[in-house]
């Protein structure tokens, strides 16, 4: 069982909402979560405050917001990546102190989708998504100059999710689908490499790097569904199936380098943590059918050990952004 039996709070009940959400914590480990509103196409906010929720919309007419991803700067201020699904484009929102500014990052074609940021210790944004209309990855990050685009692996590729993070030098490593199985994009000073971390064919992943700058990615197996993780050692990668199902997954790691890992588990949002020996595996919420699949969930880690997770409440009639916060 839990240490701390999970609050389970539902954020924003307004019409149908929820959809592709994503959490980042600030420096007072309060959530900050990205959303999409499907009743109004719009792309929502909200954060803990302490006392309560402050919710607000921060763009409008974008068609399903199918998935964002947020991060937060060293002033505690969201940076949201997005897709605009009436224009195909990436979108970028950052609040600048006193109001959203909005950016067309890429619009060559139809990209954007599968989105996921980090921001480096500069402040500016990194940003991994797919090209939809060549089917491969694509990288943008903004710098004192502008933003520059980059195809870190031109090859084609057919599955859905990217997941960026950058190491200590502030390089990004992305992980990916692609036909021949999980990949793994990573740049240095010079170049691009990409690896094949699991030969499987996959469906979505999820991306953390410990402090030794080590790669952890959770993963779901296309054919049978399985939650894998993959861990890079330091010289090989060391593969481990956590569940025999596990959608969507998202990836945290504590303080002593373990991961922590949230998925649908079908229709249930389940969770798996490392305990330093086995894998400790919770139903978070039962509550109905739906409560997992469908719209992501993302989790993130506090310094307290406290594990937060925002998800999208589809069983019927909700359609709800929720979120839980619990100790394994």
């Amino acid at each position: 069982g839990f240490t701390v039996v999970p609050t389970i709070t539902t954020v924003d009940s307004l019409n149908d909402v929820g959809y592709g959400s994503a959490i980042d914590l600030d420096s007072s480990g309060y959530p900050h979560i990205s959303y999409g509103d499907l009743s109004n196409y719009t792309l929502k906010y909200a954060k803990w405050t302490g006392s309560s929720w402050s919710i607000e919309v921060v763009d409008t007419n974008l068609g399903v917001v199918r998935n964002t991803s947020i991060a937060l700067d060293s002033s505690d201020y969201p940076h949201i990546s997005y897709y605009d699904d009436i224009n195909y484009d990436l979108k970028y929102a950052e609040w600048t102190g006193s109001s959203w500014l909005i950016t067309t990052v890429d619009s060559t074609g139809n990209v954007g989708r599968y989105t996921s940021i980090a921001i480096d210790n500069s402040d500016y944004p990194h940003i991994s998504y797919i090209d939809k209309s060549n089917s491969y990855l694509k990288y943008a990050y903004k710098d004192g100059s502008g933003w520059h685009i980059e195809t870190p692996d031109p090859s084609r590729y057919l599955s859905e999710g990217t997941s960026i993070a950058l190491d200590g030098s502030g390089y990004p490593h992305i992980s990916y689908s692609s036909p021949n199985g999980l990949r793994h994009a990573y740049k240095d000073e010079s170049e691009w490499h990409i690896e094949t971390v699991d030969s499987v064919n996959t469906y979505w992943s999820s991306i953390a790097l410990d402090t030794d700058g080590h790669q952890h990615i959770a993963y779901c197996v296309t054919t049978n569904k399985d939650l894998k993780y993959a861990k890079w050692t330091g010289s090989s990668w060391e593969l481990d199936i956590v569940d025999s199902v596990g959608y969507q997954p998202s990836i945290a790691l504590d303080s002593n380098g373990y991961p922590h890992i949230t998925y649908d588990g079908s229709n249930y949002l389940k969770y798996a943590g490392w305990t330093g020996s086995s894998w400790k595996i919770e139903i978070v919420d039962n509550s109905g059918p739906g409560v997992g699949p469908l719209g992501e969930r993302h989790i993130a880690l506090d310094s307290n050990g406290y594990v937060h997770i925002s998800y999208y409440d589809v069983s019927f009639p909700k359609h709800d952004l929720k979120y839980a916060r619990f100790k394994p």
